[in-house]
Order: structure tokens, then C-alpha cells, then sequence
């Protein structure tokens, strides 16, 4: 029995109905006052977050789309630097041939003349010599003979 006495019952009553009322009472207090303007906080920094967020997305899209348009510009003048310097190659290789063809056909001048004068010069000394042969024969022939041939 003296369990039975020193135990607690519950068994609902009056207070429990007023307790209730003062849950609810300080629940109401509580969000009027602490929780209503935390939430408000919450809520301006999540739309002030959310707008910084789209705000860095749309940057971030810019961003790349600059990127393509820097890297598609360095491509097109790497291209043309690419086609100049092909020009310039050409050029440069056409100008090497035509001074290459001048250079030869002023040789192949040089050579004919050098030809021709070294003809000029074989015929000019065999006449010299034709005559220097006839001279000498004549002088040979005339000592041979011990007489003049003429």
C-alpha cells in the first residue's frame, strides 16, 4: 500500500486544460515575436541568396561565352598568321626561282659569250698558226733543199 501512495497519478484535471492554454499562449508569443521575424531573415537571405546565385549564373554564362569568343578569335588569327606566313613562303619561294631562272640565264650569256670568244680565238689562232706552219715549212723546205722556194 505504501507504493500505491507514494506513486504518481496522472489523471487529468483542470490544470492540465490550463497548461494546454499556456502552451499554446507562449507558442503564439513565441512565433509573433522570435520566430516570425527569424523566419523573415531566412526568407530575405534565401531570396537574396537565390538572386546572387542567378546572378552568378548569368555571369558564369557570359563568362564562357567571352571565352568562346576569345578562343574562336585566337584561332581565326592564329589561322590568318598561318595564311600570311603561306604567303609569305610562296612569295619568298617564287622570288627565290625567278632570281634563280635570272641568275642561270645570265650564266648560260656569260658561257655562250665565253664559248664564242674561245671560238673566236681557236679560229684566230689557227690562222695563226696555219701561217706560222706555212712559214716554217717554207724555211725547212728551203733548208732542205739549200735553196729559196719561191
Amino acid at each position: 500500500m505504501f507504493l500505491a501512495e507514494s506513486s504518481i497519478q496522472l489523471v487529468p484535471d483542470g490544470t492540465l486544460l490550463l497548461h494546454v492554454v499556456i502552451i499554446a499562449i507562449m507558442v503564439a508569443v513565441l512565433n509573433r515575436t522570435l520566430l516570425k521575424p527569424i523566419n523573415e531573415i531566412l526568407s530575405r537571405r534565401d531570396a537574396l541568396l537565390s538572386g546572387r546565385m542567378t546572378e552568378a549564373q548569368v555571369l558564369d554564362a557570359t563568362r564562357a561565352e567571352k571565352l568562346a569568343d576569345y578562343e574562336a578569335a585566337i584561332r581565326g588569327a592564329r589561322s590568318e598568321g598561318y595564311q600570311l606566313l603561306e604567303a609569305e613562303k610562296t612569295a619568298a619561294l617564287r622570288e627565290r626561282e625567278q632570281r634563280l631562272r635570272a641568275a642561270k640565264q645570265e650564266i648560260s650569256k656569260e658561257v655562250a659569250s665565253a664559248i664564242e670568244t674561245t671560238h673566236q680565238e681557236q679560229a684566230t689562232a689557227r690562222r695563226d698558226l696555219e701561217g706560222r706552219a706555212a712559214e716554217l715549212s717554207g724555211l725547212i723546205g728551203e733548208q732542205v733543199l739549200r735553196r729559196p722556194l719561191r
